[in-house]
């Protein structure tokens, strides 16, 4: 005597059962029967990016000319590096405007510029009149890519085969 369960026999449940089994088994299939083969991606050209930073040398913080010239040197140098991450990251500004009957009462501007420069090199660093200091800075996207590719590994799929 078979046992009737809301119109199904336990044999009909066993079979759904196994049916579905089936299907979901051969959904996932697909997933565990293909190769994908990745290659990476060149650019066809690498710019070379150039930054200028000045920095005073009288306002620098230091107990003698020679230390202050130091310290605008670096300070420069900074400033170069700032002008590479711009040229690499783009500038963040943000503006804000208050106005009370019609009449501009505030008006703030602030920039800022965030980002990781690896690769830059030196080019110069000269003396710019009596109170100025300059360092130039020239940043090689070839050799940027390189580095990043040693630590990324950009990928695009080349090729998939399916078994």
């Amino acid at each position: 005597m078979q046992f009737k369960h809301h119109g199904f026999t336990r044999l009909s449940c066993r079979c759904a059962v196994v049916i579905a089994l089936g299907i979901g088994l051969s959904g996932c299939q697909s997933i565990f029967s293909k190769h994908v083969e990745w290659e990476t991606i060149e650019p066809e050209q690498y710019p070379v990016l150039n930054a200028v930073g000045y920095a005073p040398i009288e306002a620098q913080l230091g107990f003698n000319a020679s230390n202050k010239r130091l310290q605008a040197m670096k300070a420069s140098k900074l400033d170069a590096y700032r002008e590479l991450a711009e040229q690499v990251y783009g500038q963040k500004v943000d503006g804000n405007q208050a106005l009370a009957n019609l009449v501009l009462t505030d008006n703030q501007l602030k920039a800022s510029v965030e980002g990781v420069i690896r690769g830059a090199r030196v080019v110069k660093s000269y003396p710019v009149g009596d109170d100025t200091y300059a360092t130039e800075l020239e940043l090689d996207m070839a050799l940027v890519y390189d580095l990043y590719l040693s630590t990324a590994k950009p990928r695009r799929i080349r090729d998939v085969t399916y078994y």
